[in-house]
Order: structure tokens, then sequence, then C-alpha cells
């Protein structure tokens, strides 16, 4: 094992070294699901490059493989190449390129940890670099696309990705934080452009393609493409070069599997996660969802504490507090739910904006009325199909089942670009329904919901099977099939969706 380790490790170098001499670039930032890292300056990468044998990869050079690759680095690289940028600019404080190295490690670091401490320091640093160096400065244009995507801010993200792109259209890697953006404030369409751009750009230069891919699976995901976003993230994991990578791949691969409530496969892609990078407290999370699902709620709850003490993750503590909630532990769920009230205000000091988490915990566990508040305000910066089924249920819960039916019918109806396929989607629309008496679509939102996924969440799964049971049998429907295919909306869904939509829907967001 170790000596396959040892091998993985050499071909590593080797592929972040051809990367750099084929691409040239003195920074590769924005890398794929938040692994953005950045090269060293042109002067250093030439001293490196003229070295007649070149040496084993330490730390920091397993780092700048990884910037180079497009992919995260492990925590013990990343806290090494923090230090080596942090002492050169004692020295170099003018280096406006180090300074983006920096500042896009703060953020990656910040990511990794749930540290958000390390983002206002992040945005010091890229600042800087663009104010000794303001002209075509791209690499601190990643670096604060990527800031603004972590702290879900993305008309920013948007803006400084857009930015990145206009003076550097050949680096690839501003187009997957430019696509997160996009889906964040909603503009789908041009979400899918930029993806079509990126692959577009991967054919005739030497991107890497597992990052590509893998963001490419994300989008096939939300476009309900389970198969393609399966295959295209089996393609990305098989060419993932070094341990972090492989992890991230991994995750996702777990959480794809959770969500069409495929548990032991989830489980399985979230052991091997943690077996390739220890660090990840994603494949925690992605274990501990498994388990408890399972009913092996124990060991779910000792994974939950693990990830929750290598990052303080609000959604972290929702999940286990819900998990102790199921299991009759009012306590302990409350202690879990102030965890994460702490988390959010020290985030939001941070400049972190957690409006859709929060609001989407207000309404189940909080104050509905607060919830609607934070969400109207959310829906007017970005109003994404995850705002809008956020919305939707607030309003609910707070007894606006008109209105709310609005919101939920936008983020579930392919009309208005609702075409992610979510088992809470449905079931926040199939509740609404339900207590607006319309029984057929309820019925059929509700079973659609326990179909993507029968564990899609431990408080809400049960009320749905009991609504369901309440609802009883329709007298000559047929199984709700969607689009056609599995996942997708049927006629009569759609019928539905148009009928119940009412003239004052909200406006599309901008494509």
């Amino acid at each position: 094992m170790e000596s396959g380790m040892e091998s993985e490790e050499r071909r590593f170098g080797a592929a972040g070294r051809t990367m750099r001499r084929a691409l040239g670039w003195t920074m590769a930032g924005g890398a794929v699901l938040a692994g953005v890292l950045v090269l060293l300056p042109d002067g250093e990468q030439q001293q490196h490059q003229q070295q007649p044998v070149a040496p084993a990869p330490g730390p920091k050079a397993r780092a700048r493989a990884a910037a180079a690759a497009g992919v995260p680095a492990a925590m013990p690289d990343l806290a090494e190449l923090i230090g080596d940028r942090e002492r050169r600019l004692r020295k170099h404080p003018e280096d406006g390129r180090s300074w983006a190295v920096l500042g896009t490690a703060y953020v990656e670091r910040g990511r990794r940890t749930g540290v958000a401490a390390d983002f206002p320091r992040a945005e010091r640093a890229l600042r800087y670099s663009l104010k000794v160096r303001p002209s075509r400065n791209a690499e601190a244009y990643d670096g604060l696309a990527a800031l603004a995507t972590a702290r879900h801010d993305f008309p920013a993200a948007r803006q400084w990705g857009e930015q990145a792109v206009r003076v550097a259209p050949e680096r690839w890697t501003a187009y997957p934080l430019l696509i997160d953006a996009y889906d964040g404030v909603g503009d789908y369409r041009a979400a899918r452009r930029t993806l079509d751009q990126l692959l577009a750009l991967r054919s005739r230069s030497a991107v890497t393609a597992p990052a590509v891919t893998a963001r490419a699976a994300q989008v096939y995901w939300d476009q309900g493409r389970r198969e393609d976003a399966a295959a295209a993230l089996s393609d990305a994991a098989a060419g993932a070069q070094g341990p972090a990578e492989r992890a991230t791949y991994l995750v996702l691969a777990g959480e794809l599997a959770w969500q069409r409530g495929d548990l032991k496969e989830s489980l399985r892609y979230g052991t091997a996660a943690l077996h390739a990078d220890p660090d990840e407290h994603a494949a925690l999370a992605v274990r501990a969802r498994a388990l408890a699902a399972l009913g092996r709620t124990e060991e779910a709850v000792r994974a939950y504490r693990s990830a929750l003490a290598k990052a303080r993750s609000p959604r972290y503590a929702l999940e286990l507090g819900e998990l102790y909630e199921s299991l009759g532990r009012q306590g302990e769920a409350r202690a879990q739910y102030g965890v994460l009230r702490e988390t959010v205000r020290a985030d939001a000091k941070a400049g972190v904006n957690h409006d859709l988490f929060l609001g989407l915990f207000e309404a189940d566990h909080g104050d509905p009325e607060r919830a609607v508040r934070l969400l109207r305000g959310e829906w007017e910066r970005q109003p994404s199909l995850r705002t809008a089924d956020a919305l939707g249920w607030a309003l609910h819960r707070a007894g606006e089942d008109e209105e709310a039916l609005v919101f939920a019918t936008r983020a579930t109806d392919r009309a208005h670009g609702g075409e992610v396929r979510s088992a809470l989607y449905a079931y926040h629309r199939g509740e609404i329904e339900y207590a607006l008496e319309r029984p057929g679509p309820a019925r059929r939102h509700l079973a659609e919901a326990l179909r993507l996924n029968p564990y899609f969440s431990l408080l809400h799964a049960p009320v749905a099977r009991e609504a369901l049971g309440e609802l009883g049998e329709p007298s000559d429907e047929g199984p709700a099939e969607l689009g056609g295919q599995p996942g997708g909306p049927s006629e009569d869904a759609s019928a539905d969706a148009s009928a119940e939509t009412p003239a004052e829907a909200p406006a599309e967001a901008p494509a």
C-alpha cells in the first residue's frame, strides 16, 4: 500500500510539472469545488524548472502541483504554502502575485476548516494584490470570486468571475466559479452556457480533465441527468492524481448516492474518501448521513461529532440536532441548534451570508415569520431555485399557503427552470398542496419525494409517508412518472403547475 502511495505521489508531482510547462501560467486559482490554490510567481517557477534533476516533491511543491491540476491540496501542504507565501511577502511586500496566492489559500483554508475568520484576511490580501498589480490581475479576480462564493455572495462572485474571464478568457480556472455564481443568482441558462465554454476550452487546451469533469457532473445532476452525472463523476474519480483530489470526488459521489437513496453505496464512498484524506470533514458527514438513515444512530452521532470537530459547520450541527430530535433527545438537539446559531453569528462577522440556510432552519425549528423576512430579502438578492423552495416552505410554515405554492411551484416546475430533482423540494410542494386540500398534486409530489430518496430527511420523510397514508390510494391515477422518465415532471403535474401559478408569480431571474 505504501509503495503504491509513493508511486502515486511521483505521478502527481510529474503531472504538476507537466501542467505548468504546458500552460505557462503563474497561478491556477478558482479551482473546481472551491479547491483554489495558486502557483508561484514567474521568477521562482523558472528557477524551479531550470534545476536539472527535480527533487521528490515536498509539501509546498505538492500544493503547487494541486493548484496546477485545479484540485484541493492536502491540509498540511496548504499550511506549508501559506507559511511560505507569508515569509516571502515579509521580504517582498509589493509582490502582487504572491498576495493573490496567499489570499486564495486563506479562502481555501477557511472553507476546508469552517473557520470564517480566514475570509477577512483573504479579502485584504486579494485587494492588496489588485492595488499593487491593478492591470489584468486575473489571479486576484479568481481569488475574489472564490471568496464571494465561500461567503454565499453570488452577485459578487459573478462580478469577479466575469472580470477574470474578460481579462484572460483562455484560463479555465474562473469558469467553475462563474458557473456556481450563475447558479446562485438563478441564471441557469448562463450557467449552462459557461459550462459549454469550459468544456470547449478543455477540448482545445491542456485543461485538467478530472476537475472540469467533476464540475460538469454537478451541473448534470442539477439538470436531472443522473446517469450522466454518475458517469462524469466516475471519470473524474478515476483520473484523480492525489489523495485530497480523490477524496473530493468520492465525497461528491457519496452525496449523489445518498440523494438517490442508495445508503450503502453512499457509506462506502464516504469511508473511501476518509481513507484517502483523513482531514476531509465532508467525508465524515457523508458517512454520518448514511449511518443515521441505516439506523446505526450511535455511529452516526460519533461521525457528526468528528465532522464538527474538524469544521464548525452549521449544516453538520443542524443534521446532528435533527438526529437527536428524531431519537427523542430534545435537550441535545437544542444544544446543537445553539451551536448552529453561534456559528452563524460568528460567520456573519466574517462576511458570510447564511440567510438561506438560517431561513430554512427558522422555518422548521424557530420563528417562521423571521424565516419569511430573511428569505424575502434573499429572494431579492439571489432569486435561485434554492431560495424559491426555501421561501415557499417558510411561507407555508407561517400560514401563507397560497403564496407559498407560487414559490414551491417555481422551484419544481420546468417551465420556470425547476429542473433540479430534489426530494426535499417535492416534499415541500406536496405538503403545501396537502394543506390547500389539493389531494391529487399533493399525492404525486409526496410520492415523488419518497421515490427520489426515501431517506431524504430524518424528520420529514416519516411525515411524508404519514400524509400519503392519509391521502389514500388514487382512484385511477397511475404511477407518477415525471416527464416520461424517472425523476421528471409528468404531464399532469405540469398542467397542475400551470393552473396553480397565479398571474402575479415572481418574475424569472434574468438570463
